[in-house]
């Protein structure tokens, strides 16, 4: 148990020799590490630490190899991870066959699993080591500071990796003066709106009230969106840390976690940090003997995208509908049961004890002049290297998208990025040398959000993204104001009426009309934010809109009702196999032969077809096409 700050840099110091023990091997044992983050987790990793534990066992390697379940790495599209300590040798796509071998030729005779390198697309060279990996080269982990290194349910293990040490030098500070480095860091918020997070706390310290909250918004629901996840999953006394620190600046002694429950595994992983730190003192009274007493609770979302916004969040905390509040007053002076409340996302607060432990001139080090640090995307779409990202603010999407993200698949064509999710807009290819902060993107027609990427290539339809967008954001609506209620639900049908080939100009007169309306006079950003990507497409890609209604096509044959398929006669060789797959029977034999051909062709009855596109797949002879 933990009672005062010599106990703590005694124990701190310990358990990061143990940890450096086991990363630089000199403990004299190899580590086995696992992705356990929620991507590399449904791909088996689970079950393949079980087999890796039970052939150890088998070949008496127990006493020297362990095998422990650690955060995420990142590159989601190449899980699962398998890690080797010391040499620090990165397996990649690792399925459970690949086990015995692994340990055979790894763990007892000491040669690396070629075949489970990660192999450089342009180089064709094999990498062993993660940092030699392009995807890893430009980043920069802050917020996922320890994660896919430390096992997250092993307090000691964070500890290691320098947690709470932030906490240890706050508490040697005043209120004023932990406030003070948070505002000279720079730091903005993290969930999307880009408010200094100083300040916010100023506001809070400067309210009165015998009781005052932390939140914590970890109600994460971006289509594509996983940072926050990946933070809780990877590692939960980070972001615990932060909040701490957060309470003792302003002088609050409770703090909510407000998590969705569609992520058990960060709920799990939360649950065993905050039990942990309890147990040894690093959370409840007198922590470290400074006087300052805090304790975590943790609430449970139900999947509502509304609550992301803070009003929405506290009142589902307080057991009330999930439904925005006007402001002011704004939550600093009241907020959770009407008392002054601070509202921090997951990334925000997992930045903190960085800027604690190192000061606010490390943090700010990096980014551009008014957004520092770094910002943490979940790179996704049309992309090679999908996954997790943590780069310096001031980054080119240029940077994001081919440097990191490897380019787009299959040598096609970029077309545009969506930033910042329903809420966010469509950058196409001359914004790609834009840096990425918070005030660029907004100039530019988009904006942060709380990380989201989407990046799409030429055989999207920007007219059919901007109704899926719109479809989310009506169907999450709360509607308690009518602009935001009614007037989703009308761009979403002009929308639908576009895709369908019913569209009139005057539909585009209209959209822009009620897109400036909903802004103007909705009650919460949800509202006020649910035009950006309709607005975004028709500024960049006015033209499919045009097409989609005067020539009655969908130029990327997205829009069913817009497109037809067509098997060319020519390159039909006749072997059925189109026919045979069809699920609506409307394929047949022509009595055409193409020359050269033994067979007559086949043909596609229009009337019947449904667009499923089954008999493209199974074409091998590419004579099947959309117009």
């Amino acid at each position: 148990m933990i009672q005062n700050v010599e106990q703590f840099n005694e124990k701190s110091v310990a358990c990061t020799k143990c940890l450096d023990a086991k990363i630089k091997g000199l403990d004299g044992k190899r580590h086995v590490v696992l992705c356990g983050g929620t991507g590399c987790l449904s791909s088996h990793s689970e079950e393949i630490k079980e087999k890796f534990d039970r052939i150890i066992a088998e070949k008496g390697l127990a006493d020297k190899v362990t095998v422990n379940i650690v955060g995420c790495f990142g590159f989601c599209s190449q899980g699962p991870f398998v890690k080797i300590y010391p040499e620090d040798t990165l397996y990649r796509l690792v399925k459970l066959e690949d086990v015995e071998d692994i340990v055979e030729t790894d763990l007892i005779n000491n040669q690396i699993v070629e075949r489970l390198l990660y192999v450089d697309p342009v180089t064709k060279e094999k990498v062993t080591k993660q940092d030699d990996i392009n995807f890893y080269k430009k980043q920069r982990r802050v917020a996922l500071h320890g994660c896919g290194v430390i096992n997250p349910e092993d307090i000691d293990e964070a500890l290691g990796m320098g947690g709470y040490e932030g906490l240890k030098r706050a508490l040697t500070m005043t209120q004023q003066e932990v406030i003070d480095e948070v505002l000279a860091s720079g730091l903005r918020g993290r969930g999307g709106g880009g408010f200094p997070t100083g300040r916010k706390w100023q506001f809070a310290l400067a309210s009165q009230g015998n009781e005052k909250y932390v939140v914590c918004n970890g109600d994460e629901g971006d289509p594509g969106a996983f940072m926050d996840r990946s933070i809780l999953e990877g590692n939960p006394l980070a972001v615990i840390e932060g909040m701490v620190i957060a309470g003792y600046a302003i002088g609050a002694n409770n703090g909510y976690f407000y998590v969705r429950a569609e992520y058990p595994i960060a709920v799990k992983r939360l649950k065993i940090a905050i039990a942990q730190a309890k147990e040894i003192g690093l959370l409840g009274e007198n922590i470290m003997g400074s006087g300052f007493s805090f304790d975590c609770h943790l609430r449970l979302g139900a999947g509502a995208f509304v609550c992301g916004e803070e009003t929405a969040l506290l009142n589902s905390i307080e057991g009330k509908r999930g439904m925005p509040r006007p402001r002011p007053p704004f939550p600093a002076v009241k907020g959770l049961w009407g008392k002054p409340t601070i509202v921090n996302n997951v990334e925000t607060l997992a930045c903190v004890p960085f800027i604690l432990r190192n000061g606010a001139s490390k943090f700010a080090e990096v980014g551009t002049e008014r957004s520092k640090g770094t910002k943490v995307f979940a790179l996704g779409g049309k992309v090679n290297n999908v996954g997790l990202v943590e780069v310096p603010m001031g980054t080119t999407l240029r940077e994001l998208i081919y440097d990191i993200g490897g380019g787009i698949p299959n040598g096609k064509k970029f077309k545009a990025i969506q930033t910042g999710g329903p809420s966010g807009g469509c950058l196409t290819e001359e914004y790609l040398d834009e840096p990425i902060d918070f005030d660029n993107l907004v100039a530019k027609g988009s904006m942060m959000g709380s990380g989201g990427a989407i990046v799409m290539d030429e055989d999207n339809c920007m007219v059919d993204v901007a109704k899926f967008y719109m479809d989310f954001i009506c169907d999450e609506s709360c509607g308690k104001c009518t602009p935001c209620r009614i007037g989703t639900k009308r761009m979403l049908e002009i929308l639908t009426k576009i895709t369908e080939g019913n569209g009139t100009m005057h539909d585009l007169e209209e959209l822009d009309e009620l897109s400036n309306t909903v802004k103007a006079n909705s009650l919460c950003a949800l509202g006020q934010t649910a035009a950006n990507p309709i607005n975004s497409t028709l500024a960049h890609f006015r033209d499919e809109y045009i097409a989609h209604i005067v020539d009655k096509k969908c130029p990327a044959h997205v829009c069913k009702n817009l497109m037809q398929y067509h098997i060319d006669p020519d390159k039909c060789i006749g072997c059925g196999m189109c026919s045979r797959g069809c699920p609506a029977n409307c394929i047949t034999r022509s009595d055409y032969i193409a020359p050269g051909h033994k067979l007559a062709s086949f043909v596609i009855d229009a009337t019947k077809c449904v667009k499923c596109g089954a008999c493209i797949d199974t074409c091998k002879f590419k004579a099947i096409e959309k117009i």
